[in-house]
Order: structure tokens, then C-alpha cells, then sequence
């Protein structure tokens, strides 16, 4: 049976990445690979799934813009996502985080710790079912300056580090969130660090972020989780 997911698309790739790499909902594609048969709403242009409960679940991408931010398209994000709690698995991650933890009564801001980019390690603090096989920790990529800076009421922490205590949440059984990208290919976050190098942040962060992620990681294993997550 192949489970329909619907991918809430809040944001893309630099234009010059994107003949190489895709947009965001291609990466979330191929992440759930085989069994799964995507479906993509652009909340940027208004659009949203009727009826949420005809998708196994509802992804929700990474996006530059703030949750807190005056843009038209976020508080109807955010009512979505209400609106679909209880009535079809949601998977955040990097906005999406953000997003679902904002929409579920938390607050998210630009943290004076500055950016997070490269390979980051995270402690697993809390071991769910769909978490198979376990693991302690994971390196995952992440680019990030915004953060979940209080968690919603009745959230569990699920994945933490030193320098994002909140990388991870899950609600009841059927909604959990990610800070770090598990859709990102390395040499996808290599790319992305250099069209920042210079602007976001300096060379010496951006050498330290390229350097990282050529080390091992565990994309495949997180990946794993949410395919086994949306399955139910």
C-alpha cells in the first residue's frame, strides 16, 4: 500500500541550488522513498489540504522566514496545523519545528547564540515506539537561527543538544518535530553554507559547518524513524 503524504511547502532552496538539488519537497520525497506517494500545497500561495485526514500524514518543510514574522501566509499555516491536529499524523522540521510549536501554544525566537550550520549532535531524551532501531544520539544537518525557546503545553521532549535544548518534540502519538534537516543530502548543506559564506555567517563558521559534514551521519536512521512514524 503506498500511504499519501501531504508536504506543506513554506519555503525553497537558493534559485542557483535548485537545478542541482531540488526544492524541499523533493528532498522529503526521497527521504520517505518507496511506500509513500507525496502531494504538494505551496502555503506561500494560499494553498492547503481540505481535508487532512485523506493523507496518512502532513509534512510541514523549512522555510527563511520567522514564525513571528507579519507574513500573510503564517497564521493560516498555523491554523492549518490546528486544525489537522487529531486528525492526521504531522511531521515539522527545521520551520515546521518552529511552526507546529508555535501553532500548540510555545514560542519561538531568533537566539542571541547565533547560527546553527553544519553537523550537529543531538542526545535522544526520551525513546518513542516509532523509534526503531534505537539509538543514543544522532548527527543530523542543521541550519538554523530561529529556536524553540519554550515548548508547548504537553509536548515531550524527544531529541536535545547544548545548543538547542528543544531540537525534538512529539505530541500525543500522532504529531512529533525536528529542528535539524534530515532531508538534507550533505553536499546539498555543503552548497547552502557556501552561498552564505560572507553574509550569514564568516569563513571561519562556514569552514567549520563544511568540515563537519563530511563526517558520518545519521539521516538514514532519523529518516527511518519518520517513514516508520507516518506508517503508524
Amino acid at each position: 500500500m503506498t500511504l499519501p503524504i501531504a508536504i506543506l511547502e513554506t519555503g525553497a532552496p537558493p534559485a542557483a541550488l535548485q537545478p542541482d538539488f531540488g526544492c524541499y519537497p523533493d528532498m522529503f520525497a526521497e527521504l520517505l522513498g518507496d511506500g509513500f506517494r507525496t502531494e504538494t500545497f505551496d502555503v506561500r500561495q494560499g494553498e492547503a489540504p481540505a481535508d487532512p485526514s485523506a493523507f496518512a500524514g502532513m509534512i510541514v518543510t523549512g522555510s527563511a522566514a520567522g514564525v513571528y514574522e507579519p507574513e500573510p501566509w503564517i497564521a493560516p499555516l498555523l491554523d492549518t496545523l490546528r486544525a489537522a491536529r487529531g486528525r492526521t499524523r504531522l511531521v515539522g522540521v527545521c520551520f515546521g519545528h518552529q511552526a507546529m510549536a508555535q501553532a500548540f501554544g510555545g514560542q519561538v525566537k531568533k537566539v542571541a547564540k547565533g547560527w546553527s550550520i553544519g553537523l550537529h549532535r543531538y542526545t535522544v531524551t526520551q525513546a518513542e515506539p516509532w523509534m526503531e532501531p534505537r539509538a543514543a544520539t544522532l548527527s543530523i544537518p542543521a541550519s538554523h537561527q530561529d529556536q524553540v525557546v519554550v515548548p508547548p503545553p504537553g509536548a515531550r521532549v524527544i531529541l536535545a543538544s547544548d545548543f538547542t535544548p528543544y531540537a525534538g518534540l512529539a505530541w500525543d502519538d500522532d504529531a512529533v518535530s525536528f529542528q535539524p534537516h534530515p532531508e538534507f543530502d550533505p553536499a546539498f548543506a555543503v552548497a547552502l553554507v557556501e552561498s552564505r559564506r560572507g553574509r550569514s555567517y564568516s569563513d571561519s563558521q562556514a569552514d567549520a559547518a563544511v568540515a563537519s559534514l563530511k563526517q558520518p551521519n545519521d539521516r538514514a536512521l532519523l529518516g527511518g524513524w519518520i517513514r516508520k512514524f507516518l506508517g503508524g
